[in-house]
């Protein structure tokens, strides 16, 4: 058998067993947790171990093995935290780097790639995943010839007498159990597996099983070409994973389209920052002083268009610059000339933006959504700062990767904030000051935030604390989970907090 074919079949093997440990360690969980973070571990473990078998030197040197240690770190996530909505952020970044990963472990970069190769990536990654088990099935084994290996017929014919004897078994079995209620019970005890149980178990095996032989025969049997190319007009695919050159042509933009697009929104964005500064600068008063205008209805307001603005201006700049004939040096000067003082009145866009959030935490408190759309903010920062330290100095070519990494750690640092405890502290430093404290909101938040609460009750005011009391005991007043492969560090502090709840 040639060595391409063991390598299927090892990947077939692997793939079973994984699919095995996805049903065992996730599915039948009760939490993401630890089972989750040890299925992604055995996934890069079995990754790592069947690339030994590859015949080349240094199978996995491509940059994509940063993104398989990535996938590793925010699996053991799921394990830190037990907020819901983080943990399926977790999830989107496991998937988003074993997507990137499985196209570049072997050849190919990451820290070179456009802004459009990593969503192109992305989708030929879920294709070849697609198809990945197929081609393993019936094109990379050949079945044939190891069907005529001696261990290999042996191993047909036990599995034709197991076939012949199952049946056989499964009748006499029922008719002896008939006869005899002793036998029927012995038989109970040992097998006591339910149809529908059956079927999960498999549908389980089956579907983490498919997941890891789609990555493995991506990373391991395809041809490795790294992330997808899209040239820019003018025949440069600088915006894919190479300085090389191509031939070209398509839609371009020149000077004078460049300069009325830019100009126009520099004129608009400059109108709206001239009308912001004077509250940026003049304080709650001067809110308070506008005609029909109140503190509530500024701070209520505003926020998420600011937000939807900023995110939407990144994308048509990288549009624009896209467009811009490399051989056109005048619409480049142009492009970073109006540019530059664009991507500026969006930071005073952004800062606008902030002091309403601020304002509305202040007066309404602090929510999940506001909390993680301001970090979705603080991430749009960084994009701007990125863009012009990259796409402005023409190493257009840096900025996806400085984009995904700005992300990634945004993510992480969410984790390192503990989201659901920081709202728990701002909101209760607020009721010391106002009085008003939603106990049935700060209830209705994860396990992490329950330390921070049990903390706090002895300095809400009376009727939030006896609401907030009732709640949590009606909530989490439960007894441990004995599942080691749900267990999870915010909820196991939780379930500690609550203990000690108890005993008080």
């Amino acid at each position: 058998m040639k060595p391409e074919s063991r390598l299927a079949l090892a990947a077939l093997g692997a793939s079973l067993v994984i699919g095995i440990l996805g049903d065992v360690l996730i599915l039948r969980a009760a939490h993401f947790g630890l089972g989750a973070f040890l299925w992604v571990a055995a996934l890069a473990a079995a990754t790592v171990a069947l690339a030994r078998r590859l015949q080349e030197e240094g199978a996995l040197q491509g940059e994509g093995r940063w993104l398989l240690a990535g996938a590793v770190v925010f699996a053991a996530c799921l394990a830190w935290r037990a907020s819901p909505l983080l943990q399926f952020l977790d999830i989107l970044a496991i998937g988003l780097c074993l997507g990137l990963a499985a196209l570049t472990l072997r050849k190919g970069s990451i820290s070179r790639a456009g802004v459009l190769s990593y969503p192109l990536g992305l989708a030929v990654s879920g294709a070849h995943h697609a198809i990945g088990p197929f081609s393993l099935l019936f094109a990379d084994v050949e079945w044939k010839e190891l069907s005529r290996a001696a261990g290999s017929r042996h191993a047909a014919a036990a599995a034709r007498g197991l076939i012949i004897a199952i049946p056989l078994l499964l009748l006499f079995g029922s008719l002896l159990a008939a006869a005899d209620a002793v036998f029927a019970e012995l038989l109970g005890r040992i097998f006591v597996w339910e149809f529908t149980e059956w079927i999960g178990r498999v549908f389980g095996t089956l579907f983490f099983g498919f997941l890891a032989a789609g990555f493995l025969r991506t990373v391991l049997i395809r041809e490795p070409e790294g992330l997808p190319r899209l040239n820019r007009p003018g025949g440069s695919p600088r915006d894919a994973a190479g300085p090389e050159s191509s031939a070209g042509g398509g839609f371009a933009l020149g000077p004078i389209e460049t300069g009325v697009v830019l100009g126009l929104l520099n004129l608009l964005f400059l109108a709206f920052v001239l009308v912001q500064v004077r509250y940026l600068f003049g304080g709650a008063e001067l809110v308070m002083g506008t005609a029909d205008l109140t503190y509530a209805e500024y701070a209520r307001s505003g926020f998420f268009e600011l937000l939807q603005v900023t995110a939407l201006v990144l994308p048509v700049m990288l549009a624009l610059h896209w467009a811009l004939p490399e051989a056109d040096p005048t619409a480049h000067r142009l492009y970073r000339l109006l540019g530059t003082p664009l991507v500026g009145l969006l930071f005073i866009v952004m800062a606008s933006a902030a002091q309403r959030m601020y304002l509305y935490v202040l007066e309404f408190g602090l929510t999940e959504l506001r909390l993680y759309s301001t970090a979705f903010m603080l991430w749009m920062a960084w994009l701007f700062g990125w863009f012009l330290a990259t796409v402005m100095r023409g190493a257009r070519d840096r900025f996806a990767v400085g984009a995904l990494a700005g992300g990634l750690a945004v993510l992480l640092l969410l984790h390192g904030v503990n989201p659901d405890a920081l709202i728990v502290r701002t909101n209760v430093a607020r009721a010391l000051t106002t009085g008003r404290f939603d106990a049935e909101y700060a209830a209705s938040l994860g396990p992490d935030a329950l330390p921070a609460l049990a903390a706090a009750l002895d300095r809400l005011p009376g009727p939030a604390r006896d609401e907030l009391a009732e709640s949590l005991r009606e909530r989490f007043d439960r007894p441990p989970s004995a599942d080691w492969r749900a267990w999870n560090w915010g909820r196991a502090l939780a379930e500690q907090t609550m203990s000690a709840l108890g005993t008080k």
